[in-house]
């Protein structure tokens, strides 16, 4: 284009140079160049008109055939449209093949604005959300998922974790929620259909449950008769022997159904928050109480810190479970005459509990699994303390229950801390 501006200039300098020249020979310069400037205006608006009954056709034919500077302009512009062409199929092309591949997605996508306004969605959306076909399009996505806790959930802004609800559109339907924010707070919101993955989970539960229970009645006569073999105090050696390690094993066995059954009632049972506030410092010092004769052989020193004035809403059986769970850990895994520290306190973040020990330390290839269910680090060393491999997933389920965070914190040889952080609506002043 700077090309045919540049030739356009020179020509129309060489027309003004002509008729100088032929006006001062016939003594007539300004009708000589009147005359020249009308000549050189018709000639521009031809081709104009050539160029705009061209551009009606939408590259249908060929451009027009024009000299010069015109020419370069209709081939310039001829190669433009013809790229943007190019452009606008290939962009339609990937486009029905979007559409081709979102249809064929089982999971329901929702792409919202800012206000959560509905934007686009697929076809599994109108099978899992009930949403209609372009009618609520621009329309808030609260308008159809009216359930409080999608609302919060939404609102909320933190989408580190999905959300489990059941189908707006069809009740036997359990969808897992997962939020994406992109662009300018602009949000993906993905549905997924768990319903197998649900179904599979509470038979799991269910078998768990149901064993635990008729396990406890045989364990129970085998503990009867082994405590009463041993308290006549008359049997051979090798056979008293062998009857202390299977009461050992059975008490182990024990604590196992234990944790199993405690894991299956978290498990089954849906958490209220609206009970009665629990003195969390009391708690903490019954545990104490309850763990002195433990903690006695090992001699171990512990220090407590406690926000007596703070107490925390929730289930007080359970909080006992995981702050003792804890606490026991720290007194199987740390040396004799090693230090353990208890600290429950308040900050803008929230209830803190921690319980830290100088032991030997975990490392940091376990700490992602640790509170899987009968996930060890050491088999040898748990089987030598009875632990059970249970009791870091009772204490993360009831943490979660209590709308809390379990955080773990070691390292070989440093020690560990395993901190319980509840949120400020959680808390009440005593």
């Amino acid at each position: 284009m700077l090309k045919a501006s540049s030739r356009a200039i020179t020509h129309f300098s060489l027309l003004l140079a002509c008729a100088l020249f032929i006006g001062w020979l016939i003594g007539h310069i300004a009708d000589t160049l009147a005359l020249a400037l009308f000549i050189w205006s018709v000639v521009q608006i031809h081709q104009l008109r050539k160029l705009q009954h061209w551009l009606a056709q939408e590259l249908v034919t060929d451009p027009p055939d024009a000299k010069g500077e015109w020419g370069d302009v209709f081939d310039h512009l001829y190669r433009i449209r013809k790229i943007r062409r190019s452009r606008e199929s290939q962009l339609l092309d990937k486009l029905s093949r979007f559409q081709q591949f979102s249809a064929a997605l089982k999971d329901a996508v929702v792409i919202l604005d800012q206000q959560f306004n509905m934007q686009w969605w697929n076809l599994a959306s109108e099978q899992l959300l009930g949403l209609k076909n372009q009618s609520d399009q621009d329309k808030p996505l609260f308008n159809i998922l009216r359930d409080p806790s999608f609302i919060r959930y939404c609102q909320r802004g933190d989408y580190s974790e999905p959300l489990l609800q059941k189908s707006p559109h069809n009740a036997n339907i359990e969808l897992q929620y997962t939020i994406t924010e992109f662009g300018e707070s602009e949000k993906l919101l993905v549905a997924r259909d768990i319903s197998d993955l649900t179904r599979l989970e509470q038979t799991r539960q269910d078998f768990v449950a149901n064993a635990s229970h008729e396990l406890r009645t045989p364990l129970t006569v085998i503990r009867g008769y082994l405590e009463t073999f041993l308290d006549q105090g008359n049997l051979p050696r090798p056979l008293q022997k062998a009857m202390l390690q299977m009461q050992q094993q059975s008490d182990r066995m024990q604590s196992l159904i234990g944790d199993l059954l405690t894991l299956s009632r978290l498990d089954s049972t849906e958490m209220n928050l609206d009970d009665e506030p629990i003195n969390v410092s009391r708690l903490i010092i019954s545990i104490l109480d309850s763990a002195e004769q433990a903690a006695e052989g090992k001699k171990h020193h512990i220090s407590v810190d406690l926000a007596e004035n703070i107490g925390l809403v929730g289930k007080e059986k359970e909080l006992h479970s995981a702050f003792s769970n804890l606490f026991y850990n720290a007194l199987r895994y740390t040396p004799e005459g090693g230090e353990i520290k208890i600290l429950w306190r308040c900050d803008d973040h929230g209830g803190y509990f921690s319980v830290t020990d100088n032991g030997p330390g975990i490392n940091s290839i376990h700490l992602d699994r640790l509170t899987e269910r009968f996930y060890r680090v050491d088999d040898d060393r748990s089987s030598d303390t009875g632990g059970s491999g249970l009791g870091l997933a009772i204490v993360k389920n009831v943490v979660l229950r209590h709308q809390g965070q379990l955080n773990i914190d070691s390292a070989l040889g440093k020690g560990s801390t395993f901190s319980c952080l509840f949120p400020l609506e959680t808390l009440v002043e005593l």
